[in-house]
């Protein structure tokens, strides 16, 4: 999960440097199409048409799309925001899985859930607030970000039971190659990348795809209630990265934001494994 986290802060702060001279759409090509490639070399050859194979084609196009909405938004986000402060934001996603969780897959919510998202919203208010480190338009793309990532949660959790996570995640590279690559006339006219760029560009869909092969790898070994709060320690990696390569740290008030996310985000996490150690006594399952 460490490790998961660290290449996904990577991939953030590679977006952040190309930005300077690449249009965003063409770094998610990058992002998906060496993620893709990457897939077909490690791990096509042993699964075959397994890995394509799939009872819900559709939905998984849809989940593939708001991941790609999501790397879009975010890295459009963080060419104009500095990492740490755009990373919390999207850490909002947690607490909008909880409503539209509620909306859609009607599940039930407690008190706790409720006060988590209303502190977790303070806490954006927090770092977006005047004066702060955020303009309007970054806050606006890290915001559509946080939405797309939690549509992209709420369809993971209606798939996930009955469908292969390496088929899930070969979508995921699929649809963003082939979305990606059909637009290319409509965004690219920049400069040829040189060989460091080049290669930069590739370490996009190297950092995606390992990291989320070494998320899944991580979830096989351990439960979600015991990894969960590990996943914020890309926050931390966030404002590394920020200070060694943009020369950036976030103020107080924007560190007591992010505290409150996190915060927010691991009471939710807490509440929910509680109620079901509960509802496991109550059935007898739980020693």
């Amino acid at each position: 999960m460490l490790g998961a986290t660290l290449c996904f802060a990577a991939l953030d702060a590679t977006s952040k440097q190309l930005s300077r001279t690449y249009p965003v759409p063409m770094m998610v090509w990058g992002r998906y199409s060496f993620h893709c490639l990457m897939m077909l070399v490690l791990v096509a050859p042993s699964m075959g048409m397994r890995l394509v194979a799939t009872r819900r084609p559709v939905a998984q196009v849809v989940r593939a799309l708001m991941l790609v909405g999501t790397t879009g938004f975010s890295m459009a986000g963080f060419s104009l925001m500095p990492l740490a402060e755009s990373t919390a934001i999207v850490f909002i996603a947690p607490l909008v899985v909880v409503m539209l969780a509620h909306w859609l897959l009607k599940e039930r919510i407690a008190g706790v859930h409720v006060l988590a998202v209303i502190a977790g919203f303070l806490g954006v208010l927090l770092i977006a607030r005047p004066g702060g480190a955020l303009n309007l338009p970054g806050l606006v793309w890290m915001l559509l970000a946080a939405a797309c990532y939690s549509a992209y949660q709420i369809q993971t959790r209606q798939l996930s039971p009955g469908e292969s996570t390496l088929t899930m995640l070969f979508y995921t590279a699929l649809v963003g190659t082939v979305t990606m690559t059909l637009a290319a006339p409509l965004y690219w006219g920049g400069p040829m990348p040189d060989l460091v760029d080049a290669l930069l560009l590739a370490s996009l869909g190297i950092y995606g795809g390992t990291g989320h092969l070494m998320l899944t790898r991580a979830f096989r070994h351990a439960p979600a209630s015991f990894l969960s709060p590990f996943l914020y320690v890309q926050l931390i990696w966030a404002m590394l990265l920020g200070w060694i390569f943009f020369g950036h740290l976030p103020d107080l008030l924007s560190l007591a934001g992010m505290a409150v996310i996190v915060g927010s985000s691991l009471s939710i996490a807490w509440a929910e494994r509680l109620r079901r150690e509960i509802a496991a006594r109550e059935t007898g399952t739980l020693q």
